[in-house]
Formats: C-alpha cells, sequence, structure tokens
C-alpha cells in the first residue's frame, strides 16, 4: 500500500488558498481536508464542522494544554489549529491530506513532520493581492494593512517550501499543484513492498 502524506498549502492571506483548495476536492476525489480549529468568528456562508471549527478561546486553550494541535498560531488577532487526531489517522490510511493554513502553522508542520510536501503560494503582485482583498469585502482598510505588512514578512520564508507556485491564472495554479501530488505519489520511499512475492527476485 502506497504510505499516505500531509499536503500543506499556504500562503499569505488573501492569496486564495480557500478557493484553490475547492478546486482541487472538485476535481480529485482522493483527497482528504483537514478542518482547522480557529476562534474567530464564521464569515458569511461558512459552516461549523465544514469551513472550520468554530471554538471559544477556552476550549482552543485546553486543546492546547492536552496536545490536541499537529500546528497552532495567533493570525489578525484570532487563533488558528489543525487537529491532530484526525490528520494522523487519515495519513496511516494512506490517504493525502490537505492542510490549508497560513506560514506559520506551515512551518510548525515542517518541525513536526519532515516529509510533509509544503507548497507556498506566491501573489502575481503586492498590488494584485490587495486588490483580491478589498474584492473579499470582509477586511477594514487597518485589517487590510496588517494582512499587507504580514504578506511582506511571509514571502521571506518561501525558501523554507519544497515548492513555490504564483497563483496568478486559477487553473494554471491547480494544474501545477496537481503535478506536484502526481510526482509526490510516486515516490519510491512512500511504497511498501515484499518483496519475497516478486518472482525474478
Amino acid at each position: 500500500m502506497s504510505k499516505g502524506f500531509l499536503l500543506v498549502i499556504s500562503g499569505p492571506s488573501g492569496i486564495g488558498k480557500g478557493t484553490i483548495c475547492k478546486r482541487l476536492f472538485e476535481r480529485n476525489k482522493d483527497l482528504v481536508f483537514s478542518i482547522s480549529a480557529t476562534t474567530r468568528e464564521p464569515r458569511r456562508g461558512e459552516i461549523d464542522g465544514v469551513n472550520y471549527f468554530f471554538i471559544d478561546e477556552e476550549k482552543f486553550s485546553e486543546m492546547i494544554k492536552n496536545n490536541e494541535f499537529l500546528e497552532y498560531a495567533h493570525v489578525h488577532s484570532n487563533r488558528y489549529g489543525t487537529p491532530k487526531r484526525f490528520v494522523d489517522e487519515q495519513v496511516e490510511r494512506g490517504e493525502i491530506v490537505i492542510l490549508e493554513i497560513d506560514v506559520q502553522g506551515a512551518l510548525q508542520v515542517r518541525d513536526l513532520y519532515p516529509e510533509a510536501v509544503l507548497i507556498f503560494l506566491i501573489p502575481p503582485s503586492l498590488d494584485e493581492l490587495k486588490r483580491r482583498i478589498i474584492k473579499r469585502g470582509t477586511e477594514t482598510e487597518d485589517d487590510m494593512k496588517i494582512r499587507l505588512n504580514n504578506a511582506l514578512k511571509e514571502l521571506k520564508y518561501v525558501n523554507k517550501y519544497d515548492y513555490a507556485i504564483i497563483n496568478d491564472e486559477l487553473d494554471d495554479a491547480i494544474k501545477r499543484i496537481e503535478t506536484v501530488i502526481e510526482a509526490e505519489k510516486l515516490k519510491s520511499k512512500r511504497f511498501e513492498y515484499n518483496l519475497d512475492n516478486i518472482k525474478g527476485l
């Protein structure tokens, strides 16, 4: 059986992580989405247990104390974390688990799971990133400034990732990610053979 692995899709806020992941799951039924927990309020249309697990600060702190997160971080005055148990179970079963997380969380995953595959999504330009954040219409002017300043800092970590993909044209970015997934599936370290059953060896 082929071994599963973690595929981390990360990048600055507003880069389009959510849109890309949604399209990946529509096109690839063999991928498993890891749902993050967060203390922020749901945005319009978001559903608890589908988009995120929306929990309060007390519950989040309790999960940290009990070592229940694969990673967690403060992002824009809120806390986000990836529940560990679900991810571990899926990878053990041979599944490819997609983690859509911020840069802080991705670097924590790299420390805990060195074999995780990390993809950094890069904006074509900061002006385009700003345009996308404005179009989303969920941030104040002050929030936008914070996000753009954070984006500049986060871009410095791109060399900590395995792959860097510019999210200019959505379909092109998705195809490049799918190419990464197919290549990673074929890596010899992910296969377990019983060589005694192969004739001629």
